[in-house]
């Protein structure tokens, strides 16, 4: 038996993340601005998978990430009562048919 027959393709869903960024150079977050959360929609076979995809997404777009929450799948999310939008469930689709991390909202910190 070889081992492609023994894996288990798992698959993709999508993860909700809370990403916090401090500034770096180039970042494009406004001038006066000290940091940033993002809110985010990653796909991934697991929610570790999708935390270290979204992470290097973000480095390469010169951001720097400090912190990372997660906030689950779509079904552990409406399992725990959260309300979800039209729009909220495009995007996470959209993220999911694209095996892609989208940024849904960016809120800058200020002093």
């Amino acid at each position: 038996m070889g081992s492609d027959e023994s894996k288990v393709k798992r698959p993709q869903q999508v993860f909700t993340l809370v990403v916090e960024v401090g500034r770096k150079e180039g970042d494009g977050l406004p001038p006066k601005a000290t940091g940033a959360a993002l809110m985010i929609y990653a796909s991934g076979v697991d929610e570790a998978e999708a935390v270290r995809e979204t992470v290097a997404i973000l480095k390469q777009a010169d951001l720097a990430p400090l912190d990372v929450s997660g906030y689950g799948t779509l079904d552990e999310r409406l399992a725990a009562g959260d309300e979800i939008e039209d729009a909220e469930r495009e995007l996470m689709q959209r993220a999911l048919d694209e095996n892609s991390v989208i940024v849904a909202q960016m809120t800058p910190f200020y002093d």
